[in-house]
């Protein structure tokens, strides 16, 4: 029996195979591989399997997110982007009408990025540049919709507000991967959430939504939060 496919929210698919419920994106640059995922054809239309297990997004979907501004045609500024296994999905995710920026400080994951992703992406903007000095790269970057950040530091909420003074629009997302180990290790990760998510409520944001995201990753929550 073949695979079939069946849209979750805009741009999110669910391919069913082999009786399994696997996370995909269609596939932006038909044929290329980010991370080594698998590529299925349905119905002559290429999808990315997404796995979870390297994605917070991935994760936080999976385990039952109920928005997901990263929608068709969106405007997204990604905060910590790595080498780009989540923003490919993102990338493919707001298709040729939107565009994400994606801002890392490590050279090497962004030139992995530039080499392996953004060559063949044309909505994919690499910045090599520190996300706790938004002012760097505010003359690249416009207001968006969405903030997603998914950075290893101890100030990872106050990282996102920010950028979000700079960059979001009124009535716009931000969505915090809270890494609780990068916090305090001391603590426990359900405080350190809380914590987080205060300082969003402070700098002018409503917590809509708090996805722990084990067994996928542990001690990690994704928070969705509007700009108010």
């Amino acid at each position: 029996m073949g695979s079939t496919v069946a849209e979750h929210t805009p741009g999110v698919y669910f391919v069913i195979q082999n009786g399994q419920k696997l996370l995909a994106t269609r596939n932006l640059a038909p044929g290329r591989r980010v991370y080594r995922e698998d590529l299925v054809n349905i119905n002559e239309v290429e999808y990315r399997l997404w796995n979870p297990s390297r994605s917070k997004l991935g994760a936080a979907i999976m385990k039952g997110l109920k928005r997901n501004p990263i929608v068709p045609s969106a405007k997204v500024l990604y905060l910590g982007v790595a080498s780009g296994t989540t923003c490919s999905h993102v990338s493919d995710i707001i298709g040729d009408l939107g565009h994400v920026w994606g801002v890392d400080f490590a050279p090497r994951p962004i030139r992995d990025l530039i080499d392996q992703v953004a060559k063949y992406r044309k909505n994919l903007t690499p910045i090599l540049s520190d996300a706790r000095q938004p002012q760097g790269y505010s003359f690249q970057v416009p207001k968006v919709e969405t903030i997603f950040a998914d950075v290893a530091q101890p100030d990872q909420a106050d990282i996102v507000v920010k950028n979000a003074r700079l960059f979001l629009k009124k009535g716009g997302y931000a969505m915090l991967s809270i890494k609780s180990r990068s916090i305090d290790v001391g603590k426990e990760p359900a405080e350190i959430y809380k914590g987080q998510i205060k300082i969003l409520e402070a700098g002018g944001f409503r917590v809509e939504e708090v996805v722990e995201l084990d067994p996928y990753e542990l001690d990690h929550a994704l928070a969705l939060a509007s700009l108010v």
